[in-house]
């Protein structure tokens, strides 16, 4: 249930967009600007009493596909239709497809400007792109032709293991970033099917999922047993590009310690 405030937000913002949308086949003088109520239920598939109660802050939530529709008619930008999504509580249907099969170029220029070790992740957390610094980190990983997830490396690969200090408890941390994630994606059948797979792959894993830790993904100090560098420490830093927050640009720092 919505509060009441984010009720007449919502209702505000779909007015707004409604009265400065131009219609598509507007003829002769209309003593209304933008599309008239019957005319965005129209192109929404929604009822017009619906459109009102939406507009006035009464309606009790809006489905994900109605919103959708709305978005649509009202011709919303990216920005807009993520606003829409989050002011009415609702999970955007678009945002929970399957991963994009290239990632953003900027996301990539970014990683190869970067000197120390830096990766990309996308949805399933699949590195999309990373540097040379990361691929002589992560031996087993982004180095040679491996399979580049994330999850699949830290809990398959016996590798990990012996890079990662304290394995354990760091794969249960990632796992538990990653579950902060699955909130937004959890419809996604890719991602569904991703952890099922794993879960079957790896006892470990399925136990972890099972014990349904949350965690947001916090920077701070990482340690690795590097089989040419020895022990050796980085602090990690995680950003999503404003434009695919889906994305994740991951950023390791040499530590002064």
């Amino acid at each position: 249930m919505l509060e009441a405030d984010q009720r007449r937000l919502l209702g505000e913002f779909v007015r707004a967009h409604r009265e400065r949308m131009a219609p598509a086949s507007a003829t002769g003088r209309r003593r209304t600007s933008g599309l008239r109520r019957e005319e965005l239920a129209a192109l929404a598939g929604i009822s017009v009493t619906w459109c009102t109660w939406i507009e006035q802050g009464r309606a009790a939530q809006a489905s994900p596909e109605a919103l959708g529709r709305i978005a649509q008619a009202l011709a919303l930008s990216r920005a807009e239709r993520d606003y829409l999504f989050k002011l009415a509580g609702r999970v955007d249907p678009e945002t929970a497809r399957g991963p994009s099969v290239d990632a953003p170029p900027s996301l990539i220029a970014a990683v190869n400007a970067i000197d120390c070790p830096a990766y990309a992740l996308d949805r399933l957390w699949n590195a999309c792109s990373w540097n040379e610094a990361a691929a002589r980190l992560f031996r087993g990983w982004l180095d040679g032709d491996r399979q580049r997830n994330l999850l699949r490396y830290v809990f398959l690969e016996p590798s990990a293991r012996v890079l990662i200090p304290a394995w354990r408890e760091r794969a249960q941390r990632l796992l538990a970033e990653f579950r902060a994630d699955f909130a937004r994606t959890f419809r996604d059948a890719q991602v569904k099917l991703f952890v099922e797979t794993l879960r079957a792959e790896s006892a470990f894993f399925a136990e972890a999922w099972n014990e349904q830790a949350v965690q947001i993904r916090e920077g701070g100090l990482r340690l690795f047993n590097h089989p040419d560098d020895g022990a050796v420490s980085f602090v990690q830093h995680t950003f999503a590009p404003a434009e695919r927050p889906d994305y994740k640009l991951v950023i390791l720092t040499p530590s002064d310690g």
